[in-house]
């Protein structure tokens, strides 16, 4: 591990992208995603559905932009090779990623790209059907029903036991 250690001097040039003014917007990314988080959970909590919507509309927009990277992987591969010739030349494994056929690399690449895509999806499913549930619970239209093969359980509707005619009385008790 010792020999793929980077230091900010062997990183140098055109690297050094972290000014005060590319910090400041990281942490205000980064403490809105917090928020936006926070919000979501407090949402999911106290079922409110207003809150989820934020991380929602979050989620669709990373899944988009991944979407465009897996297309510009797509239509201009040879972008891949020119990003492994930028990196550093002790960057880890970078001579056995560059002698892979390009082809090949863009397939696993987009087989990889095409696995995040496929879980960000199932997690935007998931935080759709919170939102929905909490829309149903909240919503007074929802209908109950039962899902049960049971019909002893099943008790009559109020008005007919009320309204009704009075039954005969049970017959008398016999001891045997």
């Amino acid at each position: 591990p010792d020999q793929y250690h980077l230091t900010s001097a062997e990183l140098g040039g055109e690297f050094e992208f972290m000014d005060d003014a590319n910090m400041c917007i990281a942490t205000a990314i980064s403490l809105l995603m917090i928020l936006i988080c926070a919000m979501a959970t407090y949402g999911a909590y106290k079922q409110h559905a207003a809150w989820i919507i934020p991380f929602f509309c979050y989620q669709i927009f990373d899944f988009a932009l991944n979407t465009l990277v897996a297309i510009s992987v797509l239509v201009y591969p040879s972008t891949i090779q020119d990003y492994l010739r930028q990196l550093p030349s002790n960057f880890p494994y970078k001579e056995e990623i560059m002698s892979v056929n390009p082809t090949c690399l863009v397939v696993i690449i987009l087989l990889f790209i095409s696995i995040i895509l496929a879980f960000k999806g199932y997690l935007i499913s998931c935080v759709w059907n919170c939102y929905r549930y909490i829309n149903g619970r909240n919503n007074s239209d929802v209908l109950v029903y039962i899902t049960t093969n049971d019909t002893a359980v099943l008790l009559p509707p109020y008005d007919d036991p009320v309204n009704g005619a009075a039954k005969d009385p049970p017959p008398p008790y016999v001891s045997a």
